[in-house]
C-alpha cells in the first residue's frame, strides 16, 4: 500500500499538509492492524532521545524525525518504515547483507529504507540510527 502510494501518488507530497494527513491515516491503520508497532516506535524514540544533542519532531513528509544538531539522522513513518541517510559505502555494505532496501524515492544515493516488522527489527533499526548519529559526528 505504502509503496503503491509513493510510486503513483508521490507527487501529492508537495501539497501542503497532505503527507502529514497520509501519515496520520497510516498511524490509525497501524493502531488497528499492528498496535505493537507503535510501541516499538515509541521505544526507538525514547532510546534516540537518550543520545546527546538529539531531538525529534514531525518529518515534513510524515513520520517522526530524529535530528542531531538540527541535522536529520532519519525518520520513521507510522507504518514502521525507517528512512535515513548513510554514506554510499556503508549503504553498499548493508545492502550486501540483505536487510535494508534502497530508498523508495532516492535511488543511487546514500538513502536507505528499512521496515520494522518484528521485535527483532527494533534493535537493528537502533543500530542503523546509531550509524546515522555517528555519521553526523560531534560539533563543538
Amino acid at each position: 500500500m505504502f509503496s503503491f502510494t509513493v510510486k503513483y501518488f508521490g507527487f501529492l507530497k508537495f501539497v501542503p499538509g497532505l503527507a502529514i494527513v497520509f501519515d496520520a491515516w497510516l498511524k490509525i491503520h497501524t493502531l488497528i492492524t499492528k498496535p505493537i508497532l507503535l510501541d516499538w516506535i515509541d521505544l526507538i524514540e525514547t532510546r534516540m532521545l537518550s543520545l546527546p544533542n538529539t531531538t525529534t519532531h514531525n518529518h515534513k513528509y510524515g513520520g517522526l524525525q530524529f535530528d542531531r544538531y538540527q541535522t536529520e539522522i532519519g525518520h520513521i513513518h507510522s507504518n514502521g518504515l525507517l528512512d535515513m541517510l548513510l554514506t554510499r559505502k556503508i549503504k553498499a555494505n548493508l545492502m550486501q547483507q540483505g536487510r535494508i532496501l534502497d530508498h523508495h524515492s532516492f535511488k543511487n544515493t546514500g538513502w536507505i529504507s528499512f521496515y520494522i516488522r518484528t521485535e527483532g527489527d527494533v534493535q537493528y533499526a537502533l543500530e542503523l540510527l546509531q550509524l546515522g548519529y555517528e555519521r553526523i559526528g560531534e560539533r563543538e
